[in-house]
C-alpha cells in the first residue's frame, strides 16, 4: 500500500514537473515576443533587454533544476543517487590517506576534527596533517607565529598525526599536489615531513586513495567504508562527493541561512548532475582516486576554486565523477555576514572565472565533452552571475513607477496570462520537492533570503573574474559572530530604501492621476516583496538569536 501510494506521488511530482518546463518555455516565448513587438524608445529598448535577459537566465536556471529533479524523482526506486554506482565488497582494504589541509586555523577546530579520524572504521588508513600556515607573514604578531607552530607539533604529537609542510605556494590546490608529490617520492623542495604514529603499517605512497576533509570538517565512523567500496567497484570513477553539512546551525541566523542554502543544492541538482556524470567536486568531504590525480596533473592552482576547476579536468580527461546523497560528516558554516560573504565572493569569483575557459574550450573544441556534460557546466558556471540578475529584477518596478521605463508593465494582462502560472507552479515544485526529502518551507526561505541580499558580492566577484581577476585564496573565518557596520550593507539598505519610496509614490500617482491602477498595483508589490528580501540583510547582520545574545552579553 505504501508502494502504491510513493509511485502515486511520484507520478504527480512528475507530471507537476513536466507541466513547470512547459511553463518555463511558454513565459519566455511570451516575453521575448512582447519585447520584439513593443513599441520602445531606445532608452526602454535598452532597460526591457536588460530585464528579458534577467528573466531568460531565471528561467534557464529554473529549467536546468526541474530537468535534474525531473531526473532524480523518475530514477527513485530504479536507480536512484544512492545505488547507481556498483557497491564492491571489502575483503582487501585498500591503504586511505585521510587528509585535512589548514591555514592557520584555530587550534580547537584543528584538534576536534584531528581526533574525530581516529574514530574512522576503516582499518587500513593514513592520517596526515597539511600545515599550510604561512609563518613568513608580517601580520603575526612577535613570537605569535613561533607559538602557533609549536601548538601545531605539540598537537599532532600528542593526538599521534602524520605532519607534512612544504614551502608555501598555490594555496591549498598546492599544498594537495606538492603533497602528493612527497607520496610518489618526488618531495617538493623544503618540506618537512614527520610522523607521530607509532607502529604504522602502511607507507607514505602506498595509499590507494586520498580522502580530502577541511579543518572543520567531522566525519561518521563509517565514512571511508561506503566511498572505498563503490571507488572499488567503478575504476572509471576519479572521485566521488558527498554532502557537506553545518552542524552550528541551532543558534545562528547566518550559519542556519547558509546551510539550508546548501541543501538545496546538495539534494536534486547533485544528484541529477551525478546521474548526467557531471558532478564536480566541492573541496571536502570527497574521496580520490590517486591514479587520476596524476592523470590529470593534480588540482588546478590557477583558481580560488580549485575543486570545480579539477573536476573539469578530470572529465576533459574521461574520467568519471559520482555523488554519494548520505551525510556522513558534519562542519561548522559561516557565522556571521563578514564571513558568509567571504566565502561567497571566493566561490563566485573561482566559479565565474571558470566559466572563461568552460566556454573557450566549447568554442574551440564542442566535441570534447557531451552536450549534456556542457550544458551542466555552463549552469555552474554561470550560476553566480544571478547578482546582477536580482539587481536588474530589484530596479525595474522602481523605474516603471518612477520614470514609466519600461512601458511592457503598463500591459497587466500579458503579465497576469504568462507570468501567474509560471510563477505559481514554479514556487509550488520547488516547496513541494524540497518538502520531500523534510525541509520545511520557513527553512528554505531562510536559506533563499540569505542568498538574494548577497547580491552586491556576487556582482563584484563575477565583474573581477570576468576581467580576469584571480583573487588569493582565503578560508572562511570561525568562531565569531560579528555585525557588520550599516554602511557595510549600503546596497542592501540603499536599494530596499529606494523600493519603500516607489511604493509611497507608486500609492500617489494611483491617488491623483486614476491611471495604470493595474500595472502600479503590480510593480507596487514587487517592491513591496523586493523590499522585504532586501530588509533581511538586518536581521542576519544580527546573527544570533535572542536567548543566545542575551547570555552572551552576560557573560
Amino acid at each position: 500500500m505504501s508502494q502504491n501510494k510513493t509511485a502515486f506521488k511520484n507520478n504527480l511530482l512528475l507530471g507537476g514537473i513536466v507541466l513547470t518546463l512547459m511553463f518555463i518555455i511558454l513565459y519566455l516565448m511570451a516575453r521575448t515576443f512582447t519585447f520584439i513587438i513593443a513599441d520602445y524608445a531606445w532608452y526602454e529598448k535598452f532597460f526591457g533587454l536588460l530585464l528579458l535577459l534577467a528573466q531568460a537566465f531565471i528561467l534557464t536556471h529554473g529549467f536546468g533544476y526541474f530537468l535534474n529533479l525531473f531526473r532524480v524523482i523518475n530514477s527513485e526506486g530504479k536507480t536512484g543517487s544512492e545505488n547507481h554506482l556498483v557497491q564492491a565488497s571489502l575483503i582487501d582494504y585498500p591503504p586511505v590517506a585521510i587528509i585535512v589541509s589548514s591555514y592557520r586555523e584555530p587550534l580547537h577546530v584543528v584538534e576536534d576534527t584531528l581526533i574525530s579520524f581516529y574514530n574512522l572504521t576503516y582499518p587500513n588508513k593514513k592520517i596526515y596533517f597539511l600545515d599550510d600556515t604561512r609563518y613568513d607573514l608580517p601580520d603575526w604578531k612577535p613570537g605569535e607565529a613561533e607559538k602557533y607552530r609549536l601548538e601545531i607539533d605539540d598537537l599532532c604529537r600528542r593526538i599521534g598525526v602524520n605532519l607534512f609542510r612544504r614551502r608555501w605556494r598555490g594555496a591549498k590546490a598546492g599544498m594537495i599536489n606538492d603533497f602528493n608529490d612527497f607520496l610518489d617520492k618526488n618531495p617538493p623542495e623544503g618540506f618537512e615531513f614527520v610522523s607521530y604514529v607509532q607502529g604504522e603499517t602502511i607507507k607514505p605512497g602506498d595509499e590507494k586513495y586520498i580522502i580530502v576533509f577541511d579543518a572543520d570538517q567531522k566525519p561518521l565512523p563509517d565514512f571511508v567504508e561506503a566511498l572505498v567500496s563503490r571507488m572499488e567497484a567503478n575504476p572509471a570513477v576519479a572521485f566521488i562527493q558527498t554532502p557537506q553539512y553545518y552542524s552550528n546551525f541551532e543558534h545562528n541566523r547566518v550559519s542556519r541561512g547558509a546551510g539550508l542554502q546548501q541543501a538545496v543544492f546538495y539534494e536534486y541538482i547533485c544528484e541529477g548532475k551525478s546521474q548526467q556524470d557531471a558532478m564536480f567536486c566541492c573541496g571536502t568531504n570527497v574521496i580520490f582516486r590517486r591514479e587520476a590525480l596524476r592523470d590529470v596533473g593534480g588540482f588546478d592552482e590557477s583558481s580560488v576554486t580549485e575543486d570545480f576547476a579539477t573536476s573539469l579536468k578530470f572529465h576533459l580527461r574521461g574520467w568519471k565523477s559520482a555523488y554519494l546523497n548520505k551525510v556522513s560528516a558534519f562542519g561548522d558554516g559561516p557565522e556571521d555576514l563578514g564571513g558568509y560573504f567571504k566565502q561567497q565572493f571566493r566561490w563566485a569569483l573561482g566559479t565565474v572565472g571558470l566559466f572563461r575557459t568552460i566556454l573557450s574550450r566549447l568554442w574551440k573544441n564542442p566535441r570534447e565533452l557531451p552536450i549534456y556534460k556542457w550544458w551542466e557546466y555552463m549552469l555552474s558556471g554561470t550560476h553566480y552571475f544571478v547578482g546582477w540578475v536580482l539587481f536588474v529584477l530589484v530596479i525595474s518596478p522602481i523605474l516603471f513607477i518612477l520614470f514609466n521605463i519600461p512601458t511592457y508593465f503598463a500591459r497587466p494582462e500579458l503579465y497576469f496570462m504568462f507570468y501567474v502560472p509560471y510563477i505559481l507552479m514554479t514556487f509550488t515544485m520547488f516547496i513541494w520537492s524540497l518538502r520531500q526529502r523534510h525541509y520545511k518551507a520557513s527553512e528554505i526561505v531562510s536559506g533563499v533570503l540569505l542568498q538574494a541580499i548577497c547580491f552586491p558580492v556576487y556582482m563584484k566577484a563575477s565583474l573581477l573574474a570576468v576581467l580576469g581577476y584571480r583573487g588569493t585564496f582565503k578560508t572562511t573565518p570561525k568562531g565569531q559572530s560579528l555585525s557588520l557596520p550599516m554602511h557595510a550593507l549600503w546596497p542592501q539598505v540603499g536599494l530596499a530604501a529606494l523600493c519603500f519610496v516607489a511604493i509611497i509614490w507608486a500609492g500617489m500617482r494611483i491617488y491623483y492621476e486614476r491611471e495604470l491602477i493595474m500595472a502600479l498595483s503590480v510593480t507596487s508589490f514587487w517592491c513591496l516583496y523586493h523590499f522585504l528580501i532586501l530588509s533581511a540583510a538586518v536581521h542576519f547582520n544580527h546573527p544570533l538569536e535572542e536567548g543566545l545574545e542575551e547570555s552572551v552579553e552576560n557573560k
